[in-house]
């Protein structure tokens, strides 16, 4: 039997990190989470990263919604790992390019 995490991290007023994942035997077997940034009534996603094609990647988004697709080279924990801390650490940054209409990342 597997574990899951699902949980909801408000980082700023109109800013926050959804994240989830599932883990059997104690690894990672599927994950997502993404930055979300409050546009008008709208939570917009500003980079997400995930494993739903089978492989560890991050999507970075404009405010318009078109996403760049970027494959990282790592297992599903290391992504993991690394994404989480990723989006902790650099958020005012994403969220400003986000708003600015610059990607960063």
């Amino acid at each position: 039997m597997g574990k899951t995490v699902d949980f909801i991290v408000v980082f700023d007023d109109g800013v926050r990190k959804r994240h989830y994942h599932e883990t059997q035997k104690g690894r990672v077997v599927y994950f997502a989470f993404q930055l979300e940034v409050k546009v008008g009534e709208e939570w917009k996603t500003v980079i997400r990263y995930d494993c739903s094609h089978r492989f560890s990647h991050m999507d970075k988004y404009d405010i318009k919604g078109n996403k760049t697709k970027i494959s990282l080279d790592l297992s599903f924990e290391s992504a993991l790992t690394f994404g989480d801390w990723d989006i902790n650490e650099n958020w005012p940054k994403y969220k400003e390019g986000f708003l600015k209409g610059v990607q960063y990342g």
